[in-house]
C-alpha cells in the first residue's frame, strides 16, 4: 500500500492507493473521496465491548472500512480537526498510546483498543481514565491539532510537557503527572497546572497547538448575554 501525505501542516490530507483486495479503516466521516471501485462499510472493528471502550475514550464507536473490489484505487481522508497526519510504522513488539482524536486510520493488522489509566493519571492527566491503546502489525495514521513534533529523548533523558500538547508514546516510556511549578499556586498562575514528566528511551510525540487553550481563545470572542 502506498500512501502520501498532501498539505502537509494545519490542512493536512491523506492519500492511499489500494491494490484490489487491499483496505484501510479510518475514523468514521474521515472519507474525503474515493474511486468508484471502493467498497465503504460501516464496522465496530472488535465487537461491541471495544466499540464501547473507544467512545470511553473519545473515539467513535463506529469506523469506516474502505475496501478496492477490483483494480487499484484511491482513497482521500481527512481529520475533523485543523492539523498535521503523522504516519507511524509498528512491528508488533510494542503498544502505541494515542490522544482522544488523535487516530486517523490504521492499515490491515492494527488494532485499535483502550487502556484504563489509574485514579491519578485519569485525573490529573487531561486525557480522562481511558485513552486509546493502538497495538499489532502495520501503519498507523495520527492526526493533531496544529504541527506534530518529535521529542526523541535518550535512555534516562527527561522532558516535561504540558499534557494538552500530547499526541501519542510508546507504551515502554516510562512517564508520571507532575506540578508544573514549584507549589500548586505557581502551578496554577502559570497557565500549565499540571504536565507530564517523560523518561527515555523512546519519541513522544506533541502537536504545536493545544485544543483546550484555542477553546478558552474563541470563547473569549463569544459575546455574553446580559
Amino acid at each position: 500500500m502506498k500512501y502520501e501525505v498532501l498539505y502537509e501542516g494545519a490542512f493536512a490530507m491523506l492519500k492511499v492507493n489500494l491494490n484490489s483486495g487491499e483496505s484501510i479503516k479510518a475514523e468514521m466521516g474521515a472519507m474525503v473521496a474515493m474511486s468508484p471501485n471502493v467498497e465503504l462499510r460501516g464496522t465496530v472493528d472488535g465487537g461491541l465491548m471495544r466499540g464501547l471502550g473507544r467512545m470511553l475514550s473519545g473515539e467513535k464507536f463506529f469506523f469506516q472500512e474502505l475496501t478496492a473490489t477490483r483494480g487499484q484505487s484511491e482513497v482521500l481522508l481527512s481529520p475533523g480537526s485543523l492539523g498535521d497526519i503523522q504516519a507511524v510504522e509498528l512491528d508488533g513488539s510494542y503498544k502505541l498510546y494515542v490522544q482522544k482524536d488523535g487516530f486517523l486510520a490504521g492499515t490491515q493488522g492494527i488494532q485499535v483498543n483502550t487502556k484504563m489509566q489509574n485514579l491519578a493519571r485519569g485525573f490529573l492527566s487531561g486525557e480522562g481514565f481511558f485513552i486509546v491503546e493502538i497495538s499489532g502489525k502495520g501503519t498507523v495514521f495520527l492526526s493533531s491539532f496544529g504541527a506534530i513534533h518529535a521529542i526523541n529523548l535518550e535512555a534516562g533523558e527527561e522532558m516535561i510537557i504540558d499534557n494538552g500538547h500530547l499526541v501519542a508514546w510508546p507504551d515502554y516510556m516510562d512517564y508520571k503527572i507532575e506540578k508544573a511549578a514549584t507549589g500548586w499556586l505557581n502551578s496554577l498562575t502559570s497557565g500549565e497546572a499540571i504536565v507530564c514528566r517523560f523518561r527515555g528511551e523512546g519519541v513522544v510525540l506533541v502537536q504545536s497547538r493545544n485544543p483546550g487553550n484555542f477553546g478558552t481563545w474563541i470563547k473569549s470572542f463569544v459575546p455574553t448575554r446580559g
